[in-house]
């Protein structure tokens, strides 16, 4: 077969199999369309299919196919998280600063220094620091991605539970952004590289000027050019941030972040965030799932993802329940909300997957951390949405 037979062959694979599972089995209650994907790109790479069929395996996801779909999986990767920069409302974090500061804090630093542990113990056993990896970033790396909240699937878990636009699910989007903006930093800082120290100072001080310039641009453009525009200023920043070190998701990141908005109609904006999950990011997973392996034994990786798994959603609980005694929250906020800001998927998988690109970790820490945020994400719908029923008066309350 041709080169483009296969690749339509992967396709269709890609795009049938989690949804044919997800239709026929209905599992959106625990497991989102999303979630069956990621499991899916899991089963469909080598641990899994690979393991099972090597010579059926070896047909559809050949170097060939493996390259046109990893381009696929780059841009729409790209756009999620240059999505997801452009929706962050800081000025809402702004304007109820001290109650979410102390929340988004704790909710950032109590699963951060329970993944931090739970990753020294990792490390008495060989198996876990990758070829470019250092101890300390190893620990500080599995550490935040405990830490992180997957921002659009929160938006999408509470769309589902019908609290989005209300103040419970304004609340919980306060803290989240907060501590989307940390996870990038400690990322930026994971990544620094003293080799290209230079330009990794040249690509933010370039990157303040353009942006100053970008955004008299976006100002002053009609709404139909703004997209355009700005896919141009998101492969641009990609490109110097990858360039200088940085990987060319942190440029994705930075170039939705200093976009306002106001300056693209909400309804577009989340027709095409739907696009992308449908039309791309499953390639993305796919292209996860091809990474995932059992390096170090298939129980070590196991046992390592439920350690993981413990720490995360443990430390999100207990940093939150931490916050509502502080800040004197009525009975059964703190549950709720922490359950929800313990979601992890998209983006925890985001970040370990630039860990491994990088060299920082190995395949099977990328897969141990992959089966605890598909865990993490599944639990959340369960937990929450009893709870949801039991307090009705909760999801009107501001904080």
């Amino acid at each position: 077969m041709a080169t483009t037979e296969i690749f339509l062959i992967a396709m269709l694979i890609i795009l049938s199999v989690p949804y044919l599972v997800w239709r026929v089995l209905r599992t959106d209650y625990y497991a989102p369309l999303v979630v069956v994907q990621i499991v899916g790109g899991i089963l469909l790479g080598p641990g899994v299919l690979g393991a099972l069929f090597p010579g059926y395996y070896a047909f559809v996801f050949s170097p060939a196919v493996i390259g046109s779909l990893n381009g696929i999986a780059w841009w729409a990767v790209m756009l999620f998280v240059w999505i997801a920069g452009i929706e962050l409302d800081l000025s809402q974090v702004w304007a109820r600063r001290g109650e979410t500061a102390t929340t988004a804090t704790l909710a950032l630093v109590t699963p951060l220094a329970f993944g931090s542990l739970a990753a020294i113990a990792m490390l008495q056993l060989p198996g876990w620091i990758g070829p470019k990896g250092v101890p300390w970033q190893v620990v500080l790396g599995i550490g935040m991605a405990c830490a992180v909240t997957a921002l659009p699937i929160l938006v999408l878990f509470m769309e589902k539970l019908d609290i989005l636009r209300r103040p419970l699910g304004q609340r919980i989007l306060r803290y989240a952004s907060a501590d989307d903006i940390a996870i990038w930093g400690v990322l930026a800082l994971i990544l620094l590289d003293w080799e290209r120290i230079g330009r990794q100072l040249g690509f933010l001080i370039g990157f303040a000027v353009t942006m100053l310039l970008i955004r008299r641009l976006m100002a002053r453009i009609p709404e139909g050019d703004r997209w355009y525009v700005s896919l141009i200023w998101l492969a641009a920043c990609g490109f110097v941030a990858d360039w200088a070190g940085l990987h060319f998701m942190v440029g994705a990141f930075l170039s939705g972040a200093v976009l306002d908005a106001k300056w693209f109609d909400q309804a577009r904006m989340d027709q095409f965030r739907g696009a992308v999950l449908m039309a791309f990011m499953p390639v993305f997973f796919l292209s996860t799932g091809l990474k995932t392996q059992w390096d170090v034994g298939g129980v070590a990786v196991f046992g390592a993802a439920a350690l993981l798994l413990v720490a995360s959603v443990a430390g999100k609980l207990i940093g939150i329940q931490i916050a509502g005694r502080l800040l004197k929250w009525e009975r059964g906020d703190a549950a709720i909300i922490g359950w929800l800001l313990q979601t992890k998927a998209l983006i925890m998988i985001i970040f370990v997957n630039i860990l491994l690109d990088r060299g920082i970790i190995t395949n099977a820490t990328f897969t141990a951390l992959l089966l605890m945020a598909v865990a993490s994400t599944m639990l959340t719908v369960p937990m929450v949405a009893p709870r949801l029923k039991r307090m009705a008066g909760l999801v009107e309350r501001a904080g």
